[in-house]
């Protein structure tokens, strides 16, 4: 049982969610933090739209294939929510310490993922009109 708690408290240990980045370095230019945060509420606004669009999808629509499009759409969504607090986090970080701001693969992700869901859709009422 004490073998248990110790494997529990040292995977406690592993952060999957970054640090806190404002307790390093100095504080920057307050408009490029705001930048910051809005950039992130964006991302955020964008896993709510895929969410709503995702749960939409799969309750309303009634053609072959809708629940495969809403969960495309629920999982990027996760995505887009999963990877957008990291982002913030290493942007304020770099911003903090004066390094350059790290690259991000989000906009990559978002594209593809976009574009992924759209050719499955297309396919989707394609084939449901025959």
């Amino acid at each position: 049982m004490a073998s248990i708690a110790r494997r529990l408290s040292s995977l406690a240990d592993v952060s999957v969610i970054p640090r806190d980045p404002r307790t390093v370095g100095q504080e920057p230019d307050y408009r490029f933090t705001l930048a910051n945060e809005r950039t992130f509420l964006a991302w955020v606004r964008t896993a709510l739209a895929l969410t709503a669009a995702g749960l939409g999808t799969i309750s309303i629509l009634d053609f072959n294939g809708s629940d495969l499009l809403g969960f495309a759409l629920l999982t990027l969504s996760l995505a887009t929510a999963a990877t957008s607090y990291g982002r913030w986090a290493a942007n304020e970080r770099a911003m903090r310490l004066g390094e350059s701001l790290p690259p991000s693969r989000l906009p990559q992700l978002m594209a593809a993922g976009t574009l992924g869901v759209a050719v499955v859709a297309t396919v989707l009422l394609i084939a449901d009109a025959f």
